[in-house]
């Protein structure tokens, strides 16, 4: 110890400098040899690529590889350091008959550096060679090794070698040449591409080809010699054909990639897509719009979601269109003009809230709400309707007046509980058209949602009837990401499981296209809840269909917001939904969750709550449905011994009359119902000798609005057309006496219709009965 001290005192300067040395040698060597950009690279579930995204350098360079093949290992080092395993970083053989032949030559024509040298000037991005440099690449080589193994710096070269071109790296270059991933290739494929970083920028596929396979079979030969390949290998590795010309990359999901790309540039993505669904909706879209174009519909999307997992299963962000329509667009992300795709969730929430029932009556009757008019499809109306047909029908009136009566802001608060993104402003903003179609959502968001339903009824057993609090989660396109659902709880927080279940069960009833109307009589066939949604104007066509084990949605339009003539969502989205369906894996329906629903008298025509009165059957219904109103629409009324008018005590004896049941609408409800509905029976009239007033035996059917403007039309003889009133009357022999501005224009029986050519300005309209009922409407003409 004393000796070691004395000699450090003696010879303190040389160990400072000695240390020193080895400090700067520590240190030399960067942290991160590569900081060159990677190009974003997107395989499916399995490891087939799906394309890749270049470089921000503008080089296809994929990230650095886990594993190097066996193959161009042995290839590489026979090539370019056969005593890689043997050196530690350089080999002075090499270096001394390298420095030998280029002094005889006056010029360089050989090198003498290692693998792990090669590496190091990669790093250095190859630098003007100097005997100083090689000095310098010399002491990194041996740095790196102490670093790394030599495993890990095969890794660095063949992931940073030059193949050409704008080509880097093993994997790219196995891709551009030959279209196969690194460990597919042949002998005599990974031969050639063992050459190529020697001279990448004088030899590479297509050009120089003597030259290339002169220097790849050469390899060939000193591997044959080496006994790394035997000789029908050899032989047969010689008969190969160079590539003739580069290969394009797979293109398989390219708007996928390029979406990963914005969140995950420069790295390895191993996705969560099935390649062979993948490929079988890629091709169903191709036919898709080869269909569809004829029509000038030139874009589509289509999104399928795993519900037990919520992973991206297919995603096609558009058709196989051109850039002069718009081929670059993802529309699985766009925001676009949501139809009535709405419609359901809203008929969730209000089963949830008690508002309704599954099968009660809604009006469908003209409706004017602050000056919007909503219109059904069809244009016709059905006075009252069952409102799971309303959904199933798609009718736009019933989903209004339900969406006036739930609370437009309230219904708002929900989508955004949904996490539907785009439907960001306030409920003012888009008022009651928010249901057909007023607001924008992406199909990425829709299908979450309907995915966020089914899950809520999956896991309602799983969990033995708890509920997630993150049902609507985002899902992912990450294959080996684990989605965290939240907690726990005994109550839901969005809806429960009875209400998802009833939602969904409703739309398996929706018509579907004319090809599988009979869908039911196949055993083969699945049950399919789904909706489709139009946007005005015939821009968008939206379809989103649900299982127990998927949802598929496809929107199809044009991404530059041109309509087209016969754009729908039954006709021109449905279709291509259901051939998706076709080729996923059936699944069974959902299981019922009878813990949350329960058993109620309905009554049979109404749907409400049955009343005593009520001829009433047992329904299933969501637990809350028990806040439902009762039946508003039977009433008991009195008859004569004859049964054909109405009597009461005023003119009728006690012992005279019946008591019957009777099913009575609204007079608007009643008069479309009754067009529809041929066993709809109106009330009795009153016997002539009994006098009642009622306040809810007639109403407008034109004008409906107490106060409303009407402008007045031309015909082909430039006179002006006559305004028809119109007014409908419990009582089939009601007799009404109209009066335009308190004056008497005439009376009518049965079909109460009264035209009019007033004068520009305000006028007032009234309407009395032989009963003495009246009705009063203010109208100005424009």
């Amino acid at each position: 110890m004393k000796i070691t001290l004395f000699l450090l005192k003696k010879h303190k300067l040389k160990a400072i400098i000695i240390s020193m040395l080895m400090i700067a040698y520590y240190l030399c060597l960067p942290e991160k040899l590569f900081l060159t950009p990677t190009s974003t690279v997107v395989t499916a579930k399995n490891n087939e690529l799906l394309g890749a995204v270049i470089a921000t350098d503008g080089q296809w360079r994929f990230p650095e590889l886990d594993s190097v093949p066996k193959k161009f290992e042995a290839c590489i080092l026979q090539f370019e350091d056969v005593h890689f395993y043997h050196h530690f970083g350089f080999n002075p053989i090499s270096i001394g008959k390298a420095f030998v032949e280029n002094i005889k030559a006056k010029r360089v024509v050989r090198g003498g550096s290692t693998l792990t040298q090669q590496v190091i000037r990669l790093s250095r991005k190859n630098k003007k060679r100097s005997y100083l440099e090689k000095i310098k690449e010399l002491v990194l080589a041996t740095r790196l090794e102490f670093r790394l193994s030599k495993e890990s710096i095969i890794k660095l070269y063949a992931s940073h070698a030059p193949f050409g071109g704008n080509v880097v790296g093993l994997e790219m270059a196995s891709w551009r040449y030959f279209g196969l991933q690194p460990y597919q290739l042949s002998w005599a494929e990974t031969a050639t591409l063992a050459v190529l970083p020697n001279a990448p920028s004088l030899i590479y596929p297509g050009k120089n080809q003597q030259k290339l396979k002169e220097k790849r079979n050469r390899l060939l030969k000193k591997l044959h010699i080496e006994k790394v390949i035997d000789k029908i290998t050899y032989e047969l590795a010689l008969e190969e054909e160079l590539p003739k010309k580069p290969y394009v990359l797979p293109q398989i999901a390219s708007h996928f990639v390029q979406e990963i790309a914005k969140k995950h540039q420069g790295k390895y993505i191993q996705s969560s897509l099935d390649i062979h669904i993948q490929k079988q909706v890629n091709n169903l879209v191709k036919q898709h719009y080869e269909r569809q174009k004829q029509n000038e519909v030139y874009n589509m999307a289509v999104l399928v979601l795993d519900i037990e997992t919520r992973k991206v299963i297919s995603y096609v962000g558009n058709s196989p269109t051109d850039k002069a329509h718009q081929k670059n667009v993802n529309n699985v992300v766009s925001a676009r003009s949501t139809g009535s795709t709405l419609k359901p969730f809203l008929f969730a929430q209000m089963l949830q809230s008690g508002a309704i029932l599954p099968t009660q009556l809604v009006a469908d009757v003209p409706t004017e709400i602050a000056g919007y008019t909503p219109k059904n499809f069809d244009l016709t109306f059905d006075g009252a309707v069952p409102v799971n047909q309303a959904l199933t029908r798609s009718l736009n009136i019933p989903a209004v007046r339900m969406l006036q009566s739930y609370g437009l802001e309230k219904f708002r608060a929900d989508l955004k509980d949904y996490k539907i993104y785009d439907i960001d402003k306030s409920a003012d903003y888009y008022g009651l058209s928010l249901i057909l179609g007023g607001a924008e959502a992406s199909l990425w968001d829709l299908c979450k949602t309907f995915a966020g339903y089914a899950g809520i009824i999956n896991h309602f057993e799983i969990t033995k009837h708890k509920y997630y609090s993150n049902e609507f989660i985002e899902p992912s396109y990450i294959n080996s990401s684990n989605l965290n659902y939240g907690t726990l709880h005994k109550g839901y927080k969005y809806i429960d499981a009875g209400v998802a279940y009833t939602t969904l069960n409703t739309l398996t009833e929706v018509n579907r296209p004319y090809t599988d109307q009979a869908w039911k009589y196949f055993d083969s066939s699945q049950k399919i809840g789904w909706k489709t949604g139009t946007s005005f104007g015939y821009k968008d066509a939206w379809a989103i269909g649900v299982t127990p084990k998927y949802v598929v949605g496809v929107w199809v339009g044009n991404s530059d917001g041109e309509g087209r003539p016969d754009l729908t969502g039954v006709g021109s989205a449905a279709p291509l939904l259901f051939n998706i369906f076709d080729v996923l894996p059936k699944s069974d329906w959902f299981l019922e969750p009878f813990e949350a629903l329960i058993e109620e008298s309905v009554c049979e025509k109404s749907g409400y709550l049955a009343l005593p009165i009520c001829k009433s059957i047992i329904k299933k219904i969501p637990k809350n449905g028990v806040r439902a109103k009762s039946c508003p629409y039977h009433k008991q009324i009195t008859v004569d011994v004859t049964e054909k008018f109405q009597v009461n005590s005023n003119c009728e004896s006690v012992t005279n009359m019946k008591t019957k049941t009777w099913f009575v609408l609204p007079p608007l409800m009643a008069h479309y119902y009754k067009q529809k509905n041929a066993n709809y029976s109106v009330l009795p009239s009153y016997r002539s000798d009994c006098s009642l007033l009622g306040n809810n035996t007639m109403d407008f059917v034109f004008p409906t609005k107490y106060r409303s403007k009407i402008s007045l039309t031309k015909g082909v003889d430039n006179k002006v057309n006559a305004i028809i009133l119109k007014v409908t009357h419990a009582s089939a022999d009601a007799t009404l006496y109209w009066y335009l501005n308190d004056v008497f224009i005439g009376n009518t029986s049965q079909y109460h219709e009264q035209a009019i050519v007033p004068v520009k300005g305000k006028h007032k309209i009234t309407v009395i009965d032989n009963l003495g009922n009246e009705k009063i409407r203010l109208i100005e003409i424009l």
